[in-house]
């Protein structure tokens, strides 16, 4: 088994694409910037986040047609040095909603949302550095 991605249900899906590929710097797959689907990938690694038109997966399964409400997921990236990844994203609109701030002895963290309101979390690994 291996994991293929995870998939976000967006509603206003330009948004969230200009967040993932022109904030963020994540590579889109196919240049779906109206959707409804589009695959994101980092410069290294195979993993891979997906935004989803949820009023088109609202077709296939019904509840997904309600509003989703609260926080409904946390993505999880991580860079080399934080602060200059924090520096270049908030220079392309992000908004930091905590951090670059220590979270444990072993990493640094910051948070933001995205359009949609799923959180973003970046991580800085300290142990891998030299």
């Amino acid at each position: 088994m291996e994991l293929a991605q995870v998939r976000l249900m967006v509603t206003d899906f330009a948004a969230c694409y200009r967040f993932y590929a022109d904030v963020l710097g994540l590579k889109p797959q196919s240049g779906a910037a109206n959707g409804p689907y589009e695959k994101f990938s980092p410069a290294v690694g195979s993993a891979g986040i997906a935004l989803q038109d949820r009023a088109m997966m609202a077709e296939v399964l019904g509840e997904l047609g309600d509003e989703a409400t609260g926080h409904r997921s946390l993505v999880v990236l991580r860079v080399d040095d934080l602060d200059a990844y924090c520096a270049q994203i908030t220079s392309r609109g992000a908004t930091l909603l905590h951090g670059p701030a220590p979270m444990t002895d072993r990493m640094r963290v910051a948070h933001l949302k995205d359009p949609e309101g799923n959180l973003v979390e970046l991580q800085e690994w300290l142990l891998l550095r030299g």
